[in-house]
């Protein structure tokens, strides 16, 4: 598993893989896939968790980019603790 960050900026490579699978990467690195089931684009992402499924593939696409976006905002998390949460627990007194 790789913990490597990508800045905002940097936009998924897209590469048809197969007639119905298409591949993105970011900085070379494995982002997800999009699937053509026969009646839908079906997205996964790259720990293979189902995104969704899509009727154009473009909008398959963008799915994948939007989750990707999210995924990096909901995973910074301050550094620091706050000063409350830096206390070491103090055990009662009997």
């Amino acid at each position: 598993m790789s913990n490597t960050t990508f800045p905002p900026f940097d936009p998924l490579t897209w590469k048809q893989a197969d007639d119905d699978v298409h591949v993105a990467t970011r900085a070379g690195e494995f982002a997800g896939f999009v699937e053509f089931d026969g009646t839908a684009h079906l997205v996964r992402d790259n720990r293979g968790t189902e995104i969704g499924s899509f009727t154009t593939l473009d909008d398959a696409f963008l799915a994948l980019e939007e989750a990707q976006e999210s995924a990096h905002r909901a995973s910074t998390f301050p550094l620091s603790l706050p000063r409350a949460l830096r206390r070491r627990p103090r055990r009662a007194r009997a």
